[in-house]
């Protein structure tokens, strides 16, 4: 009975410590859009990782945004910076399905910490220069700050640019 109880605490400590070895693998498993990753020195276990994101509904549109990610630690920074670019057609029935709310849509989510922080990607529509803006923000506050980028993707010379202004029949 002794040797009973001395191993059960010991399994629930190996129980947790391979709960949170799963959990530390889910942050810091590769991304299916990952296309660079540049490593902050020899001495470093944080990265620069570069994922790009195609806009679910403006096919026409891809984002590239860099963040820190620190292999070993429980919370990533919340640094990122985006780039959006039209690298396709933007058409007019793209533009009709997309939320034009002041608020807009979260298009993209990623975690960043098992402490329920998020990195979000939105897009908001501004209907007066006919512009689509990516906005790429961290959802916990650090450093008395909410981290966040912005990149824009003007609808000149596109399909749904000319037909945006027409009224719809």
């Amino acid at each position: 009975m002794k040797n009973a109880s001395i191993s059960r605490p010991r399994r629930v400590k190996a129980g947790v410590a391979c709960l949170m070895g799963a959990a530390l693998l889910g942050i810091i498993g590769c991304s299916d859009s990952e296309v660079g990753d540049v490593s902050l020195g020899l001495f470093t276990t944080k990265d620069i990782k570069i994922d790009a994101l195609q806009d679910p509904v403006v096919t026409g549109v891809t984002c590239h945004i860099s963040s820190i990610e620190a292999d070993l630690d429980f919370s990533d920074p919340s640094d990122s910076s985006i780039a959006c670019r039209q690298t396709g057609p933007i058409t007019a029935q793209m533009l009709a399905a997309i939320d034009k709310s002041d608020a807009g849509e979260v298009i993209f989510k990623k975690s960043k910490s098992v402490f329920f922080k998020n990195m979000k990607l939105r897009r908001i529509y501004d209907e007066a220069s006919k512009t689509l803006i990516y906005l790429s923000y961290s959802t916990k506050e650090t450093s008395g700050s909410y981290k966040h980028s912005l990149s824009t993707v003007p609808l000149w010379e596109t399909a749904a640019f000319s037909q945006a202004g027409q009224p719809s029949s």
